[in-house]
């Protein structure tokens, strides 16, 4: 198990590193100077170059690739000349001092994402730590009801495969599948919280946190989440009821499905002791994938509902073209897709035995 740990967390590295790298390149060739971006309209030449030589853009590419690296990387190099860029100034971050050679210090800290164009110097790290629990509470909710229905629902289809029940199953399937999420969150938005509000008392738009009616407060509202964990949920529940009738319809033609039965077993043990764990894995996958898309792939519903999350924040950080933002929003990212895939690998170990964590 430790190996395999230290092995993927290499892996992780070198996949964190190339995120890095491309991430960097693609968006510091777009056009714009982002010393004006941060400065907005009331910026003068003085004021560019401070700010250009404050966050290094008057250096090359090359050079500027150098000191992200050196920003993100929790083991990083700073001078002692309070002139350069890589000096540690006061409130920057914190760190800790490891050891000093000649004129550069070396300390250990926190990933520094740099601070917002558009919000004031507000720190990145910040911004997405405002966004990512409501995006996370929304994409565990959403996974939540397709893991919980769409097993059940798939092994009612395996069960009364190619009767009614199950043909009307494989219909609900193919539409969750076929309609796009943004389509599901205009058609869900309107009719249950506009057509059938006076029903179902659920709102249009509205996320996890909102002021109340005096705007001195902030409070939870768990009924917002209803609408669009439903509409992120829909897709990755009609994949979960596929495989998973796929995978028990293969299951009961093993061996020892027929040992069970022939040992007068009932079809509810068979299932429940034998059946269902066995044929998890391909689940698994599918859950694992679309668990670590939502987090990054909720933005056309997080947008559609209002809801203050990862994906709406990026939407407003392309459209002003907040860098800083952006490049850390898909790092992070990146990091939860790998911690997710080395999770997934350790369930695969607990389901299937055969499987060796190596």
């Amino acid at each position: 198990m430790i190996r395999y740990i230290l092995n993927k967390t290499f892996y992780a590295i070198l996949t964190l590193f190339g995120v890095v790298t491309v991430i960097f390149f693609l968006f510091n060739v777009l056009p714009g100077d982002p010393a004006q971006m941060m400065l907005g309209q009331n910026e003068d030449s003085e004021q560019i170059a401070a700010v250009k030589a404050k966050y290094g853009f008057d250096k090359s590419i090359s050079t500027q690739y150098l000191y992200y690296l050196n920003d993100v990387s929790p083991l990083s190099f700073h001078s002692t000349n309070s002139d350069d860029y890589t000096y540690l100034r006061d409130g920057k971050y914190s760190a800790s001092q490891l050891f000093t050679f000649g004129n550069t210090t070396t300390v250990f800290k926190f990933p520094y994402l740099r601070e917002s164009f558009t919000k004031q110097g507000k720190k990145v790290s910040q911004v997405i730590g405002e966004t990512l629990p409501n995006t996370a509470v929304l994409a565990v909710s959403a996974i939540f009801i397709a893991i919980v229905l769409g097993i059940f629902l798939g092994i009612i289809s395996a069960l009364y495969k190619d009767r009614w029940l199950d043909k009307t199953i494989q219909i609900f399937s193919t539409l969750g599948m076929s309609i796009p999420s943004f389509f599901s969150a205009i058609l869900f938005a309107w009719f249950f919280g506009y057509i059938l509000h006076e029903y179902t008392n659920l709102e249009m738009t509205g996320s996890l946190y909102e002021l109340d009616n005096y705007g001195e407060k902030m409070n939870i509202k768990w009924k917002n989440l209803i609408l669009p964990a439903i509409v992120l949920g829909i897709r990755p529940l009609a994949v979960v009821i596929q495989l998973m009738r796929n995978s028990l319809l293969e299951v009961f033609n093993q061996d020892y499905i027929r040992t069970a039965r022939a040992k007068g077993l009932t079809e509810f043990q068979i299932i429940t002791r034998h059946a269902v764990k066995n044929a998890l894995n391909p689940v698994v996958t599918a859950i694992s994938g679309w668990f670590a898309s939502m987090l990054a792939g909720a933005v056309f519903v997080e947008y559609i509902f209002g809801w203050n999350g990862l994906g709406k924040e990026i939407v407003n950080a392309l459209n002003t073209l907040d860098l800083p933002v952006i490049m850390g929003s898909v790092l992070v990212i990146a990091l939860l897709f790998i911690i997710i895939n080395i999770f997934v690998d350790v369930i695969y170990g607990w389901l299937d035995p055969k499987v060796k964590l190596e």
